[in-house]
């Protein structure tokens, strides 16, 4: 089944999302780190997102572009299709921020990469974003992945 959200999501003033720029990895760990996630070495980083099928970020431009999201998706282009490192700055807007980075995700998968099945690696902090974008979370950590033939 194919996601594409009905609700409009709006950034507030000042804020963009970013799918072309490759950002600091100081700046992506800084951002993870205060979500409660892994950071990782800065040269590693760097290259995950550079080889990831895309990536997209939510910037500042009043505030220098600091990045206040972030998520990068690989895929093999044929079944599945995994989100890493979904984070959003906290405060106010985390919960819109969550839900457009995860908006325009699942709309480019849907578009580019049709009958993946999507994984995700985010904090807490994301889960009602989750829900709200149609994931359904298991309670037991258990993760089962299949193919219909």
């Amino acid at each position: 089944m194919q996601y594409f959200s009905k609700k409009k999501l709006v950034l507030p003033a000042g804020y963009y999302v970013n799918s072309s720029a490759v950002p600091s990895a100081k700046e992506v760990n800084k951002l993870l780190f205060s979500c409660g996630c892994d950071i990782f070495p800065p040269q590693k980083l760097t290259q995950a997102i550079q080889k990831s099928s895309f990536f997209l970020t939510i910037q500042n431009e009043s505030k220098n572009n600091k990045i206040s999201g972030f998520v990068r998706v690989t895929s093999d282009k044929g079944l599945n299709a995994n989100l890493w490192n979904l984070s959003a700055e906290k405060g106010n807007n985390q919960k819109l921020f969550y839900l457009i980075l995860l908006k325009i995700t699942l709309e480019t998968i849907n578009r580019e990469m049709p009958g993946c099945s999507i994984s995700v690696q985010a904090p807490e902090s994301s889960f009602k974003s989750l829900e709200e974008s149609g994931f359904i979370l298991d309670p037991n950590g258990i993760r089962v992945m299949g193919y219909k033939l």
